[in-house]
C-alpha cells in the first residue's frame, strides 16, 4: 500500500472511532507531515482520497474537517423466520420495474439497480469497444469459447485474489451478466421443487428464477448489518431438504451490509456438514467502501461446493452483459446449462474488458466510484431522514448504491409507485425482494445517480409518502 493511503486509513480509522467527532477539525497537513515523516503532497492526496470517501471536507484558508451529519435514522427491523418454503411470486412488480425504457425522457428512476454511466473513467473502455469494432480481423464478430475469452478469464483471475481467491482462469466460466451465473447455478444444482435457502429481502432476479424453475424459497432472517442468521439456517437445514443456500454475503442487495468474516467461516461449515451448496453472488463485492475489499465465502471453500457469481455490470456498465461463474466442483453441469441457455458470450465486450483491465484502468475506476458511492449514500440518508416522515428506518451500505427504507407497518410502497408515476419517479417496491410478498412497507432507491434533480424526486417520494399515511 502507498505511503499516502497508509496515512488515509489511519486518518480514517481514528475518524470511524470517534478520536475525531463531526465537526472537529483535522490535523494541518503540515503537522502531519512532520508527525509521519511524509512529504505535504502525501498529505494532501492521504486528505483528498479521505475527501472521496466522504470522510474530510476541505474549507478555504481553515483546513479539512470532518463532516457534520445529522443523527442517523435507525436500522431496518431484523426479518422473521419463514414458517415454510413457499413459491415465489411478485411477477407483475417486477416487470413493471424493469420495462421502463432507461431513456425515457423525465423519468427519475431510483428504483432501478443502475451504477453511474457517465465516469471520466469509463472512457478508455468505450474507446476500446470503438477500436475493436473497427479491425479487420472480425475476431469480435465470432463464436468464442463457451468457457469465455481466455484474456478475459486471465484478467477476472487477478482480480479475484483482492477477494481472498486463487483461482485459476481454466475454472472460470464468463457468461451474459451475472444474472446468466446465478441462473445457470441454479439450474446446475435444482431441480423442480426442490428448496433454496436465501436471505431475505432477497435481490429479485433470483427470486424469479425460482419461481421461472418451479422451485420454493425459504427466507431466512436476515439482520441489516451482519446478514443471515446463522441460528435461524441451522434449524431450517434440520428441518427442511434444503438443496442449495443462495445468499449476497458483501454489499447486499438490498440492505447493503457486509457479512463478517466469522460468519462466512461458519456458513460454510454449515453447508459442509449438511452438505448443501452455496451460491454466492458478489456482483457488488469490488464497490466495498472499505479498503481492502471484503474476502467471499469462496476464498473459504476448500471443497469446491461455492459456486461464486459475479459480473462488470455494478461496478463498470449493465449493457456491457458481461459476468463470470466460478462453479468448484459443478463445472461440468454450469457449461451444460450455459450452451442449453445463450451458448457462448459475445465476444467484443470480452475483448474490450480485458483490454481495458490489463491497461490498470479498472482500479483508478473502482476508487473514484467507491467514493462518489460513500457520499451518495450520506447524502441519501440525510435526504430520507429530512423529507420522510418520523420514524422511518434507514439501512446503512457499507458498499454499491442502494439504500433500504421501511416505512410503518401497513405502508403499501406497490400503491407508492402508483402515485408517483405522474410525477415521473419510479421507485423499487419492497415486495418484489420477497418471495411471498412481504416488506409491503419498504422500498429501494439508488443513490448513483449525481443528477441535481434526484434530490427534488426524493422529497417527492417523502412527501407523497406522508401524504398516503395522513390519509389512512
Amino acid at each position: 500500500m502507498t505511503l499516502y493511503l497508509n496515512l488515509a486509513e489511519l486518518l480514517g480509522e481514528r475518524i470511524e472511532q470517534g478520536l475525531y467527532r463531526p465537526g472537529d477539525r483535522l490535523p494541518s497537513v503540515r503537522a502531519l507531515s512532520v508527525e509521519h515523516g511524509v512529504s505535504l503532497s502525501t498529505v494532501q492526496q492521504a486528505y483528498r482520497h479521505l475527501e472521496d470517501q466522504g470522510l474530510a471536507i476541505p474549507r478555504p484558508k481553515s483546513g479539512y474537517f470532518v463532516p457534520a451529519g445529522r443523527e442517523a435514522p435507525a436500522l431496518p427491523m431484523v426479518s422473521r423466520m419463514a414458517q415454510r418454503p413457499v413459491e415465489v411470486s411478485q411477477w407483475d412488480q417486477v416487470l413493471e420495474l424493469i420495462s421502463l425504457p432507461p431513456s425515457r425522457a423525465g423519468v427519475i428512476q431510483l428504483g432501478r439497480g443502475r451504477p453511474d454511466i457517465d465516469s471520466p473513467t469509463l472512457k478508455p473502455l468505450l474507446r476500446s469497444l470503438s477500436r475493436l469494432s473497427r479491425k479487420q480481423d472480425l475476431e469480435s464478430l465470432t463464436y468464442g469459447c463457451i468457457h469465455g475469452d481466455q484474456g478475459l478469464r486471465e484478467q477476472i483471475s487477478r482480480l479475484m485474489l483482492d477477494s481472498g481467491c486463487q483461482i485459476p482462469y481454466q475454472d472460470i466460466v464468463v457468461t451474459t451478466g451475472c444474472h446468466e451465473a446465478l441462473s445457470v447455478a441454479i439450474r446446475a444444482i435444482c431441480q423442480p421443487g426442490d428448496i433454496v435457502a436465501v436471505d431475505s429481502p432477497s435481490f429479485h432476479g433470483v427470486m424469479q428464477a425460482l419461481k421461472g424453475y418451479g422451485m420454493k424459497a425459504l427466507e431466512l432472517p436476515t439482520d441489516p448489518l451482519t446478514g443471515i442468521s446463522l441460528e435461524a439456517l441451522e434449524l431450517a437445514l434440520e428441518q427442511w431438504p434444503i438443496k442449495a443456500i443462495q445468499l449476497t454475503p458483501t454489499c447486499n442487495n438490498p440492505l447493503g451490509y457486509i457479512m463478517p468474516d466469522a460468519n462466512k467461516r461458519a456458513l460454510l461449515a454449515l453447508a459442509q456438514r449438511y452438505d448443501v451448496a452455496i451460491i454466492e453472488d458478489d456482483v457488488y463485492g469490488d464497490l466495498a467502501y472499505s479498503y481492502p475489499r471484503p474476502r467471499t465465502i469462496k476464498s473459504y471453500d476448500d471443497d469446491g461446493r461455492v459456486l461464486l457469481c459475479s459480473s462488470f455490470s455494478k461496478t463498470l456498465a449493465p449493457g456491457l452483459r458481461i459476468g463470470w461463474i466460478v462453479p468448484g466442483r459443478y463445472l461440468q453441469r454450469v457449461l451444460h446449462m450455459k450452451y442449453m441457455g445463450t451458448g457462448t458470450t459475445a465476444q467484443l465486450p470480452q475483448l474490450a474488458l480485458a483490454e481495458y483491465i490489463e491497461a490498470g484502468h479498472y482500479e483508478p475506476h473502482l476508487r473514484r466510484m467507491r467514493g462518489q458511492y460513500l457520499r451518495g449514500r450520506d447524502v441519501m440518508i440525510d435526504w430520507v431522514s429530512r423529507y420522510f416522515p418520523a420514524g422511518t428506518r434507514v439501512s446503512r451500505p457499507q458498499g454499491s448504491f442502494m439504500l433500504w427504507v421501511e416505512l410503518e407497518a401497513g405502508f403499501d410502497s406497490q400503491r407508492l409507485n402508483r402515485e408517483l408515476q405522474p410525477q415521473k419517479i419510479q421507485i423499487a417496491p419492497g415486495s418484489i425482494f420477497s418471495a411471498a410478498g412481504k416488506y409491503r412497507n419498504c422500498l429501494r432507491m439508488n443513490y448513483a445517480n449525481k443528477s441535481s434533480c434526484v434530490e427534488q424526486a426524493v422529497k417527492i417520494v417523502g412527501e407523497t409518502v406522508k401524504t398516503m399515511l395522513e390519509e389512512r
